[in-house]
């Protein structure tokens, strides 16, 4: 393990993104057990912060830690690793307060334990996903991939315009995947490029920009996309409902009464 940490972590100078990785887990664990006790009414839990008559939410406090962080990095020497990676820790204490209510800052009203709060989750699970593949190494498509490639193609103009030509092809992938309704195919397509294509040529999601007008005229098309997303969709989101709720707590329940 300690080998792992030298030759991944250190020697790579991974250990700011380490830091944050480590302190966002902690923290979202923290705060969605204080607001399962809470919910639960436990009498020896200190429960909400409130000032007079207001519920001061955690992503208050979130905000103030990842603005301390961010400018305790942005001050910190280029080579004062340990001071750092410890601003990197403050961050990700902070992001996890403030996504772990993301979807309260979206719908401008507390839906923490409807559905509409699983979005929360889905945003701190998608920013510890993308933190762990950073930290085993793996870059999203055209951050390293492209200076990399300009460094070993010869640099005539038609190697040049060849690689250019390939970044937009993906990013217009990308943007097909993304207005088809399909976030995390998106997503993962950053570090998985070929998902772009599937994304981009398998059917858009109903609801989605490109179902509204691509479809709007062709029923047959509108019905097949339903009858996807139902067969092959709609499980899954189940599966992830379950597995949040045993996470995260179960939303959308009647509160417990006193």
């Amino acid at each position: 393990m300690s080998g792992w940490f030298d030759a991944q972590i250190l020697d790579t100078g991974r250990l700011p993104l380490f830091s944050f990785f480590v302190a966002f887990l902690v923290s979202f664990g923290f705060i969605r057990l204080s607001a399962r006790l809470i919910r639960a009414k436990v009498r020896w839990w200190p429960g909400n912060v409130v000032a007079g008559d207001v519920h001061v939410h955690h992503m208050v406090f979130g905000v103030v830690l990842m603005t301390i962080g961010g400018v305790a990095q942005l001050a910190a020497p280029l080579g004062s690793l340990d001071t750092r990676a410890a601003a990197a820790g403050l961050f990700g204490l902070g992001t996890a307060l403030v996504l772990d209510e993301f979807a309260l800052i979206l719908h401008l009203r507390d839906v923490y334990w409807s559905n509409e709060g699983r979005i929360s989750v889905d945003a701190v699970f998608v920013a510890a996903g993308v933190t762990a593949l950073l930290l085993l190494g793996i870059t999203p498509v055209g951050v390293k991939n492209l200076a990399h490639y300009q460094r070993l193609l010869p640099a005539t103009p038609g190697a040049v315009a060849t690689l250019h030509l390939a970044v937009a092809g993906l990013f217009l992938l990308a943007s097909v995947t993304l207005l088809k309704g399909k976030i995390w195919t998106g997503l993962f397509g950053l570090f998985v490029p070929p998902l772009f294509i599937a994304g981009a040529i398998r059917l858009a999601r109903p609801g989605s920009p490109w179902a509204r007008w691509r479809y709007r005229d062709r029923p047959g098309k509108q019905a097949k996309a339903r009858r996807r997303d139902e067969q092959l969709r709609e499980p899954v989101i189940r599966l992830k409902m379950r597995v949040q709720d045993k996470v995260t707590g179960a939303h959308d329940l009647p509160p417990i009464e006193p």
